[in-house]
């Protein structure tokens, strides 16, 4: 394992396990699973890094794309290159995937497939569906087809036609009758409520999807990081409570932890002091694009995002009610309807600020942007 990557082998393995053997009480993981987390927290690194090698090693055939890779391809595009190439691989004798697939006995010339690779999704060519089922039934072996940030497939026909092409894909696959493997998606996204509404619109394919949220890295990253920096000669640390508490007001993105700690090394001591202030100064200026967001809502869009940050973490209701619309008009000094705060609530929501776990309820999408946001109120309030 590379020394330069922090490893989250047991969260890779709880989840391998239940995508690729899941109790009674979980068989709807084949109906598809969606994972949402926030940006800059280490998702893609551990799907790459973590996820991929778990569900090889339990012998699985993995597919990855990343629709953020090259946004100058259409999402159709993207997943098949990443399909074909993958089913190169799995005809080249002695690729690193068959390698990394031990037990799969292709014989000496690789996977013979009854259809041409290159013509996959063209008019003259198999489609998805027909390409993954003759993939599990001459392997023997379920396929876990992984895209990330899937949300990028919303909202245009391309992208559309896609998902449907997938659950055609999975339908094929899982309802055949002795399945030797079955087809298994996973989607990741940062916008929650894109993600959720993927699983929970009867218009979309995948509605009944399993929902799920990505885990946070935690303190024993934050070690981690220190111990790999303490390395270096002279390196200033701070202690790993005050590292943890920092990584904590950076909204657990690694990136953030890294740079905090290499604008220490130039702080004056004590380094705990230094770094707690490092922190709250980059916490702040990573949440000033989403707080400008909110400001070019004007004074209502502040003041409704406000009411929805003041509440309890796990969101609020009546957003629309007759004492939320009299504490908005009180805030701007004039009457507000309804359905101005509707518009601006679904502003809020396209703009990843604020999702919607359930009907009627609001809530900041970001903890880390809700905690800044709150600060700055309190401090204008003094």
């Amino acid at each position: 394992m590379a020394a330069d990557v922090f490893h989250r082998t047991a969260y890779a393995e709880q989840m391998a396990q239940q995508l690729l053997q899941p109790s009674p009480l979980h068989l709807n993981v084949r109906s598809g699973v969606l994972l949402s987390g926030i940006r800059r927290m280490g998702k893609t690194t551990f799907l790459r890094q973590d996820l991929v090698p778990a569900l090889e090693a339990r012998g699985a055939l993995v597919v990855y794309v990343d629709l953020w890779a090259d946004r100058s391809k259409s999402p159709a595009a993207l997943v098949m290159d990443a399909v074909r190439a993958t089913l190169r691989e799995l005809q080249t004798p002695g690729s690193g995937l068959l390698q990394r697939l031990k037990g799969l006995n292709l014989g000496a010339l690789g996977l013979s497939l009854g259809f041409q690779v290159e013509h996959l999704g063209q008019p003259q060519g198999v489609t998805l569906a027909q390409a993954f089922s003759e993939l599990v039934a001459r392997t023997g072996r379920d396929v876990v087809l992984i895209v990330d940030e899937v949300q990028q497939a919303l909202g245009t026909e391309d992208g559309s036609s896609l998902l449907h092409a997938l659950k055609a894909a999975r339908d094929a696959v899982n309802a055949r009758p002795g399945t030797p493997g079955y087809f298994l998606f996973l989607g990741t996204g940062s916008h929650k409520s894109l993600i959720t509404d993927m699983a929970t619109r009867h218009s979309q394919p995948f509605t009944g999807a399993l929902t799920t949220a990505y885990a946070p890295l935690g303190r024993d990253f934050v070690e981690w990081q220190l111990a790999r920096i303490g390395r270096t000669a002279g390196a200033v640390l701070p202690s790993a409570d005050a590292a943890w508490a920092g990584f904590q007001a950076l909204g657990h993105r690694p990136e953030e932890l890294l740079r905090a700690l290499v604008q220490l090394q130039s702080a004056p001591a004590p380094a705990d002091a230094a770094f707690a202030i490092i922190c709250a100064t980059l916490a702040s200026a990573a949440a000033d694009v989403e707080l400008r967001a909110i400001e070019d809502l004007g004074v209502l869009g502040q003041a409704v995002f406000d009411h929805i940050a003041q509440a309890e973490e796990g969101g609020v209701s009546g957003l629309f009610g007759e004492e939320a619309l009299a504490r908005y008009a009180a805030r701007i000094g004039a009457p507000v309807s309804a359905s101005q705060v509707q518009k601006l609530a679904e502003k809020l929501i396209s703009a990843n600020l604020v999702v919607r776990p359930g009907h009627g309820v609001y809530a900041v999408a970001d903890p880390f942007v809700r905690h800044v946001w709150r600060e700055r109120v309190q401090l204008l309030s003094q």
